[in-house]
């Protein structure tokens, strides 16, 4: 069991902290994203009453831990050892429920924060304005305009502008939490850099691509887009694209006997839309899949297209392999060095 304590742990598996006043909807987020879970149903979840860990392993990318933190807790408590908890955090979110009278979320926002910056500073500081579906456009702005004046004046009060806050509109009924996680997974993948090159590339060496995204088919959380610009009606079009090929795959992709896997190399899929754009899926990992936006006159060259596609899902699979042997490499020093720890009663340990 990894703890937190583990520097394996990680630097392999990046932490996210999940915050918040009670009944903010951080339990709810976490069961919408990883779990499938109908945001209808989660009005019958139980309000959390103990720290749940998660490991999600979609992929060598789509790969941390997920921390939820009841919000009756106080980690500020002389009996938690809250410089552990944040020492080795990747990123803190931290849920601000819209529809509430959010004073004390932004006090303890404010004292999370520079608790955390002080032991961590390279702690990404995540703020989801949550359940804005039940605001009106105008509200939402409001909303947002005030928490994040608020929130930044209390900083500069306390001499600290440098750190940097993130805010996201966010609401399980729509797609808003899923493209905020995208945001905030994106900023904890080392390769980041190479995958959006990867996808630039892509796309500019043909004229017929519009725009392409790379996504974790489990969460819909895309990890990469090329440098076209992303609007959320665009986002929402490829979540419901791998909605219902995976639901088709689950019905007609599975073997007579029900054995098989409904997501596989051969996977694929084409829907034209009314704009004379073309919407086209490929697999590229077991858990990967290339979005893209194809011109339609363009689409007739399909053999250039896939010819493209082999190329980059080749590249893809090089930067997996120089994923795991940094993996392997660092889970192989991190058994070394406990090794090298003392017993309890002081003598060293014998190497199996």
């Amino acid at each position: 069991v990894l703890d937190f304590n583990d520097p394996f742990s990680t630097e392999v598996k990046p932490r996210i902290l999940l915050m918040g006043l009670r009944r903010s909807g951080k339990s709810s987020i976490q069961k919408v994203v990883f779990h499938k879970m109908s945001p209808n149903e989660t009005l019958f979840l139980e309000s959390t009453n103990k720290i749940c860990r998660e490991d999600v392993s979609n992929s060598s990318f789509v790969n941390f831990q997920i921390w939820d933190f009841p919000g009756q807790i106080d980690f500020f408590d002389p009996t938690f050892d809250y410089e552990m908890i944040f020492r080795g955090t990747g990123a803190l979110i931290f849920v601000i429920d819209s529809q509430d009278d959010y004073m004390e979320a932004l006090a303890r926002l404010h004292l999370t924060v520079t608790r955390a910056y002080k032991v961590n500073p390279d702690i990404n500081f995540e703020i989801f304005i949550h359940k804005v579906d039940g605001l009106s456009d105008d509200h939402k702005i409001e909303t947002q305009r005030d928490i994040h004046q608020r929130a930044n004046d209390d900083l500069a009060d306390a001499g600290l502008e440098k750190i940097h806050l993130s805010f996201y509109l966010t609401s399980i009924y729509d797609h808003s939490i899923f493209e905020a996680f995208s945001k905030v997974v994106q900023k904890l993948i080392p390769q980041l850099p190479t995958l959006e090159n990867l996808l630039n590339i892509f796309i500019s060496v043909s004229t017929c691509y519009i725009l392409s995204f790379l996504f974790d088919v489990v969460s819909k959380i895309y990890i990469a887009t090329d440098s076209t610009p992303v609007d959320m009606q665009t986002y929402e079009l490829c979540c419901d694209m791998i909605d219902v090929v995976i639901d088709i795959s689950c019905i007609y992709g599975l073997k007579d006997d029900g054995t098989g896997t409904p997501y596989d190399k051969e996977s694929m899929a084409i829907i034209k839309l009314n704009n004379t754009t073309v919407l086209y899926l490929k697999e590229v990992t077991k858990f990967l899949a290339l979005v893209c936006f194809v011109r339609e006159e363009s689409f007739e060259r399909k053999g250039l297209i896939d010819y493209n596609f082999h190329c980059f899902r080749k590249a893809i699979q090089e930067v997996f392999e120089v994923r795991m042997k940094v993996v392997r490499s660092r889970k192989h020093q991190s058994h070394v060095q406990k090794n090298k720890r003392p017993t309890p009663n002081g003598t060293p340990r014998m190497p199996l």
